[in-house]
């Protein structure tokens, strides 16, 4: 049953959501689900802008068929090359044999590793700049190598001035209907898990995302449409802006996020009292997380957003808890920037934590470390409590 949806006269969103995922990647906890967009352009030629994951291919499917009521498919553009966009190609492929892949160079490489070799007789690779003119439309192609796979490019449309920006400006959750993001309560019911997404999936590569922005910026772009969440109509200059301070790394609060790690509650106890003692300081919006309870991907994303970052971490086998020691690395494969941290370390016998995470975040760049850290054994005495004091007055500054 079809379930397309018209973005323009001749151009239709044809994708489809998963609200039974889990993990995207098997990583990431999406409990609003996850879309996978893709797009059918008419004209004189018929345009497909990437395919879909695996499990909601039965709706694309059912939706390019409506849509072109026996007509042949001409194109299909492939902006990236990630199975949850590209798993279904082939099948794709076997249904509209004359079609032509247009694909970047580095695509083309790829894709013959996910599928048989024979794939590489429908392909035509496109370069940076490069122009396809199907009639009343013409597109122009970019690329965009690491956001967030090294194959990546965008599509610039000229005639409706739609960006397809590939996981760029993505959101996990799914797709309830609406399908612009003016249609839906965007800054309070998705802000969130877009910055999850951008600083989990894309974060790390900042520069590679300015220099798509400066791309971006020469076109007179009417529409973002992404592969992920929903398509922007209005207002893309708030969320372009976004997407500018993530890639430069700039905190969007001026506040602090606690991450604690404890076993028997000394140390989850001594990142309390420090939240209780910035928010006497003047401190809001203070984040507060259990690395064992949250996902390490809410935190890194509120690492992103915070301004200053402080990690109470417990010594295990000594070395540091495994939760911490996940989150800890993952912020430093994030190259998380321009940030002030503090540290609490605990240990029964042998605080070691403390040593172990200042050498794993030492290569971030543009941080302030405070110091001394705080080193606590098994529960708060009153001298620690002087010293989570001190801390707190430290982070204020």
């Amino acid at each position: 049953m079809f379930q397309y949806s018209k973005i323009t006269n001749d151009v239709f969103y044809v994708g489809g959501s998963d609200t039974r995922i889990a993990l995207f990647e098997n990583v990431y906890p999406v409990p609003k689900g996850i879309s996978y967009n893709s797009y059918l352009i008419k004209g004189e030629k018929n345009i497909l802008l990437d395919t879909v994951d695996k499990s909601v291919f039965d709706a694309f499917l059912s939706n390019v068929v409506e849509l072109l009521s026996g007509e042949n498919l001409d194109y299909i553009i492939v902006n990236h090359v990630e199975p949850d966009h590209c798993a279904t190609l082939e099948k794709v492929i076997k249904l509209y044999p004359t079609a032509k892949i247009l694909c970047s160079a580095k695509a083309l490489g790829m894709l013959k590793q996910f599928f048989n070799d024979d794939i590489e007789q429908y392909i035509q690779t496109v370069a940076e700049g490069e122009t396809l003119s199907t009639g009343t439309h013409t597109f122009s192609f970019y690329m965009a190598p690491m956001v967030h796979w090294p194959e990546v490019m965008v599509t610039y449309e000229t005639s409706n001035k739609i960006l397809f920006s590939a996981d760029g400006f993505g959101t996990f959750g799914a797709l309830n209907g609406n399908i612009f993001a003016d249609e839906v309560d965007f800054e309070n019911k998705w802000l969130d898990e877009a910055r999850r997404y951008y600083t989990n999936i894309v974060g790390k590569y900042g520069p590679q995302v300015q220099a798509l922005l400066k791309k971006a910026a020469t076109l007179d772009v009417k529409y973002i449409c992404p592969l992920h969440g929903p398509i922007w109509r209005e207002n893309l200059g708030w969320f372009i802006d976004k997407y500018d301070k993530w890639s430069r790394y700039e905190s969007e609060e001026d506040s602090v996020m606690i991450a604690y790690s404890s076993v028997y509650g000394g140390t989850e106890n001594a990142a309390k009292i420090l939240a209780g003692d910035l928010a006497n300081l003047g401190f809001k919006n203070i984040a507060l997380y259990d690395v064992s309870v949250t996902h390490y991907s809410y935190i890194i994303a509120d690492a992103f957003k915070y301004s200053h970052l402080v990690f109470a971490v417990n010594t295990y086998n000594n070395g540091i808890f495994p939760s911490m020691d996940m989150l800890l690395r993952a912020i430093k494969e994030h190259a998380i920037q321009n940030k002030t941290i503090g540290i609490i370390e605990n240990g029964s016998w042998a605080p070691t934590a403390g040593k172990q995470t200042i050498e794993i975040l030492s290569s971030l760049k543009n941080i302030t470390m405070i110091e001394p850290m705080v080193t606590i054994k098994s529960t708060v005495k009153e001298a620690d409590r002087e010293n989570l004091l001190n801390l707190a007055k430290s982070l204020k500054g």
